[in-house]
């Protein structure tokens, strides 16, 4: 199996230290370390990694200056690890502008128990990382998910038999690793009159909410993330919050609300593609549209079968323009997408599969 070289680029011993310990429990990664972006170019100029986390707040240069210097000149896969990301901050978005992969948070107090405690997190993070297609270079080994749990956990299988079809669609969209861009850029691309959309969008907790804002300013629908409870309605799209807890489509009556409820891990995430996408398929049938873009993985494969055999109508992303052509590609493996379409275009194809 191919090594996955990693540079781990922190100002603090602590996170260097916790880092180093838990990629190298895993022999896939070799690890080296940096304690500024100016000995960081150093390591790159000897030899270039295949991956790098890197800190936001660092002396002589910050992170993002950093980030945004390596873009231009050498790109590579970059998960930033950082407690400026938090509740709300500007600096997350920041640096998924300016190129960044993934972000890993970690607390301003306990950081390296913190980190400890998410280690599997993080080494799926980083693994991700290294296969995503930030500029023309060979994809990383693929390395096998770790036992996971099924939208079982959260809920039944569907019905196999197709819903009756409703005046009202609603969309369901998941999204992993490169998905905060690409959903920007379907977002902003629908009419303010879109059928009501549901997104789980793979983000650590607390930053669901910042996204959503930011993704209201710039489009004409209206976005916010996801309450218990809240309507799906034309012209209105809902994120699912990160953290804990899933979100599902219920059908109550003649309209379709989001219901947003503690759960384990499914398919290694929380929220999950699948169990929303399972949701959509028991509440809403042929009145659906399933979207899955770009990710790492196979969360949301299996749902968006079920949508698929429910009578929805489903498109999966394709592999040029997905940053990880993951969780699409195993959609379109098991048969789940009827269509496969370029992001630029995945606006238009959703709006035309919801009128039928």
């Amino acid at each position: 199996m191919a090594k996955i070289k990693v540079l781990v680029v922190d100002d603090s011993a602590s996170v260097r230290q916790a880092l180093v310990t838990i990629l190298s429990a895993d022999p896939v990664f070799e690890v080296e370390v940096a304690s500024d972006p100016f000995a960081a170019a150093g390591h790159i100029a000897r030899r270039v990694p295949d991956v790098i986390t890197l800190d936001v707040e660092m002396p002589r240069m910050d992170g993002i200056t950093f980030l945004r210097k390596l873009m231009s000149q050498c790109p590579l896969p970059v998960v930033m690890v950082s407690s400026l990301v938090e509740n709300g901050s500007e600096t997350l978005f920041q640096a998924l502008e300016a190129g960044a992969v993934d972000v890993i948070l970690k607390p301003r107090m306990g950081v390296a128990d913190h980190l400890a405690e998410q280690h599997q997190h993080i080494r799926d993070t980083v693994k991700s990382a290294a296969r995503a297609r930030v500029s023309a270079r060979s994809a990383a080994q693929r390395v096998s998910p770790a036992p996971k749990l099924t939208a079982d956990a959260m809920l039944p299988p569907p019905n196999t038999r197709a819903m009756a079809r409703t005046t009202e669609m609603v969309v369901c969209i998941g999204a992993s690793t490169g998905g905060t861009e690409a959903l920007r850029t379907v977002l902003t691309a629908l009419p303010a009159n879109s059928p009501g959309i549901v997104v789980v969008q793979h983000m650590p907790e607390s930053f669901t909410r910042a996204f959503a804002q930011r993704l209201d300013g710039l489009c004409e629908v209206s976005v916010k993330e996801a309450e218990d409870g809240d309507t799906v309605m034309r012209g209105h799209v809902l994120i699912a919050p990160g953290g804990l807890r899933h979100t599902m489509l219920e059908r109550q009556g003649a309209r379709y609300v989001v219901s947003v409820k503690e759960g384990p891990l499914v398919s290694r995430h929380r929220p999950s593609v699948d169990v929303l996408f399972r949701s959509a398929a028991r509440s809403a049938g042929a009145n659906a549209v399933g979207v899955i873009m770009t990710g790492m993985g196979d969360d949301g494969a299996k749902g968006l079968l079920e949508m698929r055999s429910a009578g929805a109508r489903t498109l999966a992303q394709d592999e040029a323009s997905s940053v990880v052509f993951g969780m699409p590609k195993e959609a379109i493996a098991c048969g789940a997408a009827e269509k496969v379409v370029a992001l630029d275009g995945i606006a238009r194809a959703l709006l035309q599969a919801a009128t039928r």
